[in-house]
């Protein structure tokens, strides 16, 4: 939905998008299956906090894209950082946008708006195969709760997904109308709270 809702308004590289998609769900299909399988979910937690707070200070501090710049869509760095990030998606279970889009501003050059909307359109690559990648990992495992398909509660699935929809539609509407700076400053904040929740600050 978030992603239809850019699209219409042709703000997502779609080029970037599937490149970045593609090695970003096979880094999260290996996430996903690290995290049921090998490393500890505690230290992952403890290091995408690090990894969000020090990645949200580089954004805030970075220097404006200007206007006549266009993005960075090389293939290779594309599926390189798609994968990486897919990665770390699998590993803790999020859609990885708190981390494409700082990458896409800083390093790929661009534009805020473009970097968000574009994420969108990623994430639907790696969540999905994280999703599938928890699903498969826990089908064998026993003393899940009841609505589970391995590691991925249907039950609460169906209950955030409806209303998920739902405010990404406002999400999107507001995100458009707010200038590159507000828009900016607003992403470092989600960042900065995301980064002290996972290090347990709160």
């Amino acid at each position: 939905a978030t992603t239809a809702a850019h699209h219409r308004r042709k703000a997502i590289c779609w080029k970037a998008a599937i490149v970045m998609g593609v090695a970003g769900a096979a880094g999260s299909l290996l996430g996903a299956t690290l995290t049921t399988q090998v490393i500890g979910g505690e230290v992952m937690k403890i290091a995408f906090g690090v990894v969000v707070i020090l990645a949200s200070v580089r954004l805030l501090t970075a220097k404006p894209v200007e206007y006549h710049e266009t993005p960075r869509e090389s293939p290779l760095l594309c599926a390189t950082f798609g994968f990486l990030i897919g990665m770390f998606s699998g590993l803790l279970g999020t859609g990885g946008g708190i981390l494409l889009v700082p990458v896409m501003v800083m390093v790929l050059k661009f534009r805020m708006h473009q970097a968000v909307a574009t994420s969108a359109a990623v994430m639907v690559f790696t969540s999905g195969a994280g999703a599938l990648g928890y699903l498969l990992n826990g089908l064998h495992v026993s003393g899940l709760p009841g609505g589970s398909l391995g590691y991925f509660s249907l039950t609460a699935w169906l209950c955030l997904a409806p209303t998920s929809i739902a405010m990404t539609q406002v999400g999107t509407w507001a995100a458009h109308r707010l200038s590159a700076k507000v828009l900016k400053a607003v992403f470092v904040v989600v960042m900065v709270v995301v980064g002290l929740k996972m290090l347990g600050a709160f």
